[in-house]
């Protein structure tokens, strides 16, 4: 995405704009959620000279598509994101060893957008996606979906229990035989 300005100049409040459509760089994303490779981007930017540089501004809208981090539904979206940096001229006085490195530069009256639109874009993005709020996601020991049968449930025994089940169960047995004695003899 290098889009030459070098019809700007040097000349401070010369400005132009940019209204195109750009394919999705590849891994434009996170694992659960990004922007598929090749769709669009659709920018709106706004290219001004200033003293030190360039200074983009702009929106960005990205069509979103992933799965729902609770119940792995599909999710698809278009999400709109707000840019603006600032690209120095190559000659520019450097603010210290640190602050360059995140700087951006001009490179031969040519501005590379992709490392700006992918920070904005991918910090734009849930951590957690999910589908809706109130996604009820799956069922942790079978994977049926909760929304789908609201009443689901597993009769589940305390490991540390498991043992005396078996017990319980004779007991009953027991006690439901002695009972059986007992109003037999009444019975005679």
């Amino acid at each position: 995405m290098a889009i030459s300005v070098k019809d700007l100049g040097r000349s401070p409040g010369v400005m132009r704009t940019m209204h195109e459509h750009v394919p999705a760089p590849k891994d434009f994303g996170v694992a659960l959620i990004g922007v598929p490779e090749g769709t669009d981007l659709d920018l709106d930017l706004r290219f001004e000279a200033v003293h030190e540089g360039i200074l983009v501004s702009g929106t960005v809208i990205a069509p979103v598509q992933g799965e729902c981090g609770r119940c792995l539904k599909p999710i698809a979206y278009d999400e709109e994101v707000d840019v603006q940096e600032l690209f120095y001229y190559e000659d520019s006085e450097s603010f210290g060893t640190e602050e360059e490195e995140e700087q951006h530069r001009i490179e031969r009256d040519v501005i590379d957008l992709e490392p700006v639109l992918r920070d904005a874009v991918v910090t734009a993005l849930p951590f957690q996606p999910v589908c809706r709020e109130d996604c009820e996601g799956l069922c942790s020991e079978c994977g049926a979906r909760l929304e789908e049968d609201p009443g689901h449930h597993h009769q589940s025994v305390d490991p540390r229990w498991a043992a005396l089940s078996g017990l319980a169960g004779s007991a009953a047995d027991n006690s439901a035989a002695t009972s059986t004695e007992s109003d037999e003899r009444e019975e005679s």
